[in-house]
């Protein structure tokens, strides 16, 4: 015996409950709703139901037939029914071999529950009959049914899913409830308003309500035709249109027109439409296909459109790099392949960090400032990795022509675009770090200005839309990091500097290039030149006689050529078959790369009028001494070494000071009736300017004019004024940089520079001393030993 006879035998069993007549099982309908006077046939499956429906037929076969309040429940509880529904009789129940039973039941009237009786094995109610109140028979009344049938049937027109002899029915129905009831029924209205039609007891109303549903449901059947129609145009109109082209490419290849324009053209417009370009773009895009596909094959400007249409297709607008957001994994790239550069990194990291919190961040603009051979070129190739991003490097050293940056005009013959889409195409993606280098060296010709070109492409707020003149679209160049690199930040047009993020990159101490060429130099020339460890070995004192004696350079492309001699020699000896290996120790050194070229003291001896002073330039900080000679004759001044106007006017200031103060120096004053000055700076072909050399002018007329030597391990920058005042310079780390590799104790610097120690590198603090001088009186009590 199944389980449902089980449940149906005690069911028969049971004490009949007081008012039977009006306790019935209940079938909870789902996603449906019943009216008076339907017939429903339906599907049941779950068991509680079919134990409904058949307590219901071996008991007067009436069954409450109500709505879930919530589809999705499977078994729903008293409180998740509606409480009014349909009191029907069951006709008919066929078992399925599947376990589900089909039933057919007849909506008899209106019931609405008034007591849970049980909940098991299935949902038993009392319920009480729901008296109807019949439509008034009024004008307004019949006006409301006729406005239902005329919705209905429109509604009946424009759907294919409903049977035309509905409309007999609505038609023979004069009563307004149950006109209602009959139409609802029958239209896919949503289960919510079913049920309050359904609990609607005055049949005016109950219509009125249902008009409403209606006329919505009507407006949207209508919305969807209209789509429907449409999509079968569309797809009507592309048949048309793929039949003939594949009417074309066959015409084409009967006549052996292979490069038809045509088929090309249908080829990029698949490509075009796949790219998910913006629509300005696209539409551009679609236009010239469309003058390309009318051209002859052999015309001129048809090959034109076309270079034109593949250059545009190959570009990266929407293929990006994976990027690497891992802090660690950046730092151990970046300290694996270059030492130092501190604030490089540290920019970098936090770059990486706040990517890590907002993916909204853009790609960065930054300009590394430094000498040569301090590795800006290099860093960027180690940042691309480091933050798995493609790199591209573009030279502009000597570009002239505004062109180069933005492309030419694809009208011209043989146009092209410009260098910054044409490193982005040639990496692929659309975030790749892009290098340009030597920002600093473009000029500015009757061509155009490269640096005005470049104002858009690096402007984070308008490179959004970059417009390159050859493919005349716009293309986002808001993910890719620029970095551009520079020996003099003040050749940097003004407008063009405004829009960079300038890092400083200063020149290496001894310590620095010694870690670098043990790290990095000496293992990339072994491989290089095809030596290995065991054949090959440079002493640590050795390698510092180098770096002190054979090199006076800011970064250390000298010292890696030096390396390079010794390994090629090294080489000869090995392939010669006359040793096995070679050792460079500190003796080896001056027979392999002959005599010192500089000495640590740089041969500066105390001398009359004659002062060391600090120099920069793009290539790092130098010394530069300054003479002073006396000469018979009536107080004429010459200047010579190559002197800018500023440093000529800084030679007049001196004197002038010394004239007006010579009695405090204990300087004749009339100095200037019995003698010419002479002031000379060495290396007289290299041009030289700026203010900082006006101490040092004036410290070595005051020796001359008093036969007193300065100190020879004193060094001194600064401008004058003509009260004595000392002012602030700049460059100042690279110069204290170039007194310390010269051996200088003590350096004498502007009071309003001091705040500019704090960048001074560690090992110059410790073996350079440093002198405030806030007027002249502070550094000649430096700058003189017997000063008072």
């Amino acid at each position: 015996m199944s389980t449902i006879e089980q449940d149906l035998m005690l069911l028969r069993d049971e004490e009949p409950v007081s008012g039977e007549e009006n306790v019935i099982p209940v079938v909870p309908l789902r996603g449906m709703v019943m009216f008076p006077n339907v017939v429903l046939h339906f599907d049941v499956g779950r068991r509680k139901s079919i134990l409904a429906l058949e307590n219901a037929m071996c008991n007067g076969q009436m069954v409450f037939m109500t709505a879930q309040t919530d589809v999705a429940v499977n078994d729903p509880s008293s409180e998740e029914i509606y409480k009014v529904g349909i009191q029907a009789k069951v006709k008919q129940i066929i078992h399925q071999p599947s376990g589900v039973a089909r039933a057919l039941v007849e909506g008899i009237r209106r019931a609405e529950v008034v007591d849970f009786v049980h909940t098991r094995p299935f949902l038993k109610v009392k319920i009480r009959t729901l008296e109807e109140i019949k439509g008034a028979d009024t004008n307004a009344c019949r006006a409301l049914i006729r406005r239902a049938r005329d919705i209905f049937m429109g509604y009946l027109g424009i759907s294919n899913k409903l049977p035309s002899n509905l409309a007999v029915g609505v038609h023979a129905i004069r009563d307004s409830g149950q006109l209602a009831d009959f139409m609802a029924s029958n239209i896919p209205l949503e289960a919510e308003d079913k049920q309050k039609i359904l609990e609607e007891l005055n049949g005016d109303f109950r219509l009125e309500r249902f008009v409403v549903c209606l006329a919505r449901e009507f407006d949207v059947m209508k919305i969807e035709n209209d789509l429907a129609i449409k999509l079968r145009n569309t797809v009507d109109r592309h048949q048309k249109e793929y039949f003939l082209r594949e009417q074309m490419k066959v015409i084409s290849e009967e006549l052996g027109e292979e490069d038809d324009p045509r088929l090309e053209a249908t080829k990029f417009r698949n490509k075009i439409k796949s790219l998910k370009l913006l629509k300005a773009n696209e539409e551009k895009l679609l236009d010239e296909v469309r003058r390309y596909s009318k051209m002859p094959s052999m015309a001129v400007e048809s090959n034109v459109l076309r270079s034109y249409l593949d250059f545009c297709l190959s570009l990266p607008w929407n293929k990006f790099s994976k990027e690497n957001f891992d802090l660690k994994k950046a730092e151990k790239i970046l300290e694996k392949e270059h030492y130092g550069l501190k604030d490089v990194k540290e920019r970098i990291f936090e770059f990486l960090s706040s990517r890590q919190l907002s993916k909204n961040i853009g790609a960065q603009i930054l300009c590394f400032v430094g000498p040569p051979g301090v590795g800006k070129t290099s860093i960027a190739q180690s940042l691309a990795k480091a933050l798995g991003r493609k790199y591209a490097r573009i030279s502009l050293g000597g570009i002239n022509d505004e062109s180069e940056i933005r492309g030419h005009r694809k009208t011209y013959v043989g146009a092209m675009c410009g260098r910054i889409l044409s490193a982005i195409k040639k990496v692929g993606t659309r975030n790749p770090l892009i290098l340009l280098d030597e920002i600093d060296k473009i000029t500015r010709t009757y061509r155009g200005d490269p640096a005005a070109a470049l104002l858009e492409a690096l402007d984070p707020e308008q490179n959004k839309a970059f417009c390159d003149h050859y493919v005349d679209l716009d293309f986002d160049l808001s993910q890719v990091f620029f970095i551009a690199t520079a020996n003099d930040r003040s050749e940097i047009p003004r407008p063009l500097l405004d829009r960079l993020e300038v890092i400083n990159l200063y020149s290496y101490t001894h310590e620095e290039k010694f870690s670098i060429a043990k790290r990095h130099l000496i293992p990339k020339q072994l491989k290089k030149n095809g030596l290995k460890v065991r054949n090959f070995s440079l002493e640590d004192a050795a390698l510092r006689v180098i770096i002190d004696n054979y090199t006076r350079e800011a970064g250390v492309r000298e010292l890696e050529r030096k390396i390079a001699s010794l390994m090629r020699k090294a080489a000869k000896v090995i392939v010669s078959g006359n040793e096995k290996s070679v050792k460079i120790n500190e003796k080896k050194i001056l027979d392999t790369l002959g005599p010192y070229k500089f000495k640590k003291d740089d041969n500066f001896s105390a001398e009359v009028g004659v002062v060391r002073g600090l120099a920069w330039t793009a290539v790092g900080g130098e010394t530069m001494p300054i003479e002073v000679s006396l000469m018979k004759g009536k107080g004429k001044l010459c200047v010579t070494g190559s002197l800018g106007d500023v440093m000529k006017e800084s030679a007049k200031l001196a004197v002038s000071y010394i004239r007006s103060n010579s009695e405090k120096l204990g300087i004749s004053d009339d100095f200037y009736n019995h003698y010419d000055i002479h002031i000379h700076a060495p290396e007289g072909a290299v041009p030289k300017d700026g203010p900082s050399a006006g101490v040092t002018m004036t410290t070595a007329l005051v020796s001359a004019l008093s036969s007193v030597p300065a100190r020879q391990d004193v060094a001194m920058t600064g401008e004058i004024t003509l009260k004595g005042r000392v002012l602030p310079i700049g460059g100042l780390k690279e110069k204290t940089m170039a007194a310390y590799r010269a051996g200088v104790k003590t350096v004498i610097i502007p009071a309003g520079n001091e705040h500019d120690l704090v960048n001074i590198d560690i090992a110059v603090k410790k073996e350079v001393n440093f002198v405030i001088a806030e007027d002249l009186d502070a550094v000649f009590k430096a700058a003189f030993a017997n000063f008072s």
